[in-house]
């Protein structure tokens, strides 16, 4: 499904979601598109909602090249590795793993061939839906000694906040669809 149209299938619990993406798309001022497209691809990889994913990777190559199309999907695969390994650092008390190497391939971090603020916008994205601190605290120093502002971070954090949402939605709509249950009615513009 297009996804202008799996947004306006959204149900009218999600009302404010719907709202809030079409305000996102038509008045983002602080980022480029880039950073927004790459945001919204990044992000909804992370939600791992296959509507919502299908629908994003079917409308982004009319908004990003097809290098920043793949960064972005690697930003997401590496960094759903990185936010696991990283917050299981932060949520253990033993510190001792935390001076033990990761031993973890992580090459897409460099030579992903856009830059390095964007690709470090998109991580940020994920591992704030990811909830890992580490991460985030990571990405955000990374972005803002790079010369990005708080509003730029503060903007991609805001549409992965709705992306995330979105895919949440998408899929109770599509449990309680598996249940038999019937669909909610679609949220009025």
């Amino acid at each position: 499904m297009p996804l202008d149209a799996l947004i306006d299938s959204l149900p009218a619990h999600a009302k404010d979601l719907k709202l809030n993406y079409s305000s996102l798309v038509r008045n983002n001022s602080e980022l480029t598109a880039q950073q927004f497209w790459g945001t919204v691809v990044a992000s909804a990889i992370a939600t791992r909602s296959a509507p919502l994913t299908a629908a994003v990777l079917e409308a982004a190559p009319a908004h990003l090249s097809a290098q920043a199309l793949e960064a972005a999907q690697t930003a997401a695969a590496i960094m759903s590795m990185n936010n696991v390994f990283y917050r299981f650092h932060h949520l253990t008390p033993n510190e001792k793993y935390a001076t033990m190497p990761a031993r973890l391939r992580m090459n897409g971090l460099r030579g992903h061939g856009v830059e390095e603020v964007d690709f470090e916008l998109w991580s940020l994205a994920v591992s704030a839906i990811n909830a890992c601190g580490k991460c985030v605290g990571a990405h955000e120093k990374v972005v803002r000694d790079k010369g990005a502002s708080e509003e730029l971070v503060l903007a991609a954090v805001r549409v992965a906040a709705v992306i995330h949402a979105i895919g949440t939605v998408l899929d109770a709509v599509q449990a309680q669809a598996s249940a038999g249950q019937p669909a909610a009615e679609p949220a009025l513009a």
